[in-house]
């Protein structure tokens, strides 16, 4: 089945060129299906980038999906075009009374800042709350990992001597969970942030499972309330090209940036990535939505608490 997204969309002509099934809501309309209702909450710089890569690995399974972009009405992005999100994102305030079969929270360039210190952070945490209440599964990705373990659960995030930065090995430490299912024994992830979450403090709490760890990055996933919330520090979202962008961008203004490790061919960045995770990231959003979203939401979305 296709994702059902907003008419004229920016990604849904870049995804059919990559010959991924997708229909506006004026021919979704036709199909009598009750799609899954996921709303994203883009905190990305750069939305139409997240929205695509998020959409791609969303459109890598059967069910019918349809796709509501959330924003924030304390902050108004400097890098998006004001008619993009006018057209296509809703305010919390907006959405706070619809439910929801799951809900992506993305990263956001504020991590070296105390969470307290981000102006937004009061809307922040009324939209954790309400996910509690409104959304079958949640996934919190980077910043939002780190930002929802520490509202939910009180944990701190601490900084890194220098950014993690490249493409690390991760292991499941719960392979029999379904989020796993296919799985090998270990899988890549890419990694981009300044902060962390340390293992002990996660181990400390009876209620947070960690699921995936690297001896090279730390902890990666944390699961919580059986599926409820999976909690992730790195991004399997990224697009083959993200990491170069990246170290690119920060290379022409600043003499310090560090190569991401693991990412180039032969370490040089004169040639292309090597692309290690893309199946395992299309792997862990199928298993997300089939066995943690669609396998557990009541079909009356309306009853979801």
């Amino acid at each position: 089945m296709p994702l059902r997204l907003p008419d004229r969309l920016p990604a849904i002509e870049l995804l059919k060129q990559e010959n991924i099934f997708v229909m506006d809501y004026s021919r979704a309309h036709m199909q009598d299906i009750r799609p899954l209702k996921i709303a994203i909450l883009n905190l990305m710089p750069l939305k139409i980038t997240t929205e695509t890569d998020l959409i791609r690995l969303l459109s890598n399974t059967p069910l019918q999906i349809e796709v509501n972009f959330m924003k924030l009405k304390s902050h108004t992005p400097k890098n998006t075009p004001i008619e993009h999100m006018m057209m296509f994102y809703r305010d919390f305030e907006e959405m706070k009374n619809e439910k929801y079969d799951g809900m992506i929270i993305t990263g956001a360039p504020v991590e070296t800042l105390e969470f307290e210190d981000v102006f937004y952070w009061d809307e922040m945490q009324r939209i954790f709350a309400w996910a509690r209440t409104h959304v079958t599964s949640t996934l919190y990705i980077c910043w939002a990992a780190q930002a929802g373990l520490y509202y939910h659960y009180g944990i701190p995030k601490y900084p890194l001597p220098k950014k993690m930065f490249g493409i690390f090995r991760q292991r499941p430490l719960l392979p029999q969970l379904p989020i796993f299912r296919g799985f090998d024994d270990v899988f890549n992830m890419p990694h981009s942030r300044h902060t962390e979450i340390h293992r002990e403090d996660i181990f400390a709490h009876s209620e947070l499972t960690l699921i995936a760890d690297s001896d090279e990055c730390g902890a990666s996933i944390v699961m919580a309330r059986g599926g409820r919330e999976f909690f992730i520090t790195g991004h399997l979202e990224y697009a083959p090209n993200t990491l170069d962008k990246e170290y690119r961008r920060d290379k022409d203004v600043r003499d310090d940036v560090e190569l991401p490790v693991n990412y180039y061919r032969d370490n040089d960045p004169s040639k292309a990535p090597d692309v290690s995770w893309r199946a395992h990231a299309n792997l862990f959003y199928s298993n997300w939505i089939n066995y943690y979203v669609y396998q557990e939401t009541p079909y009356d979305i309306n009853k979801i608490e």
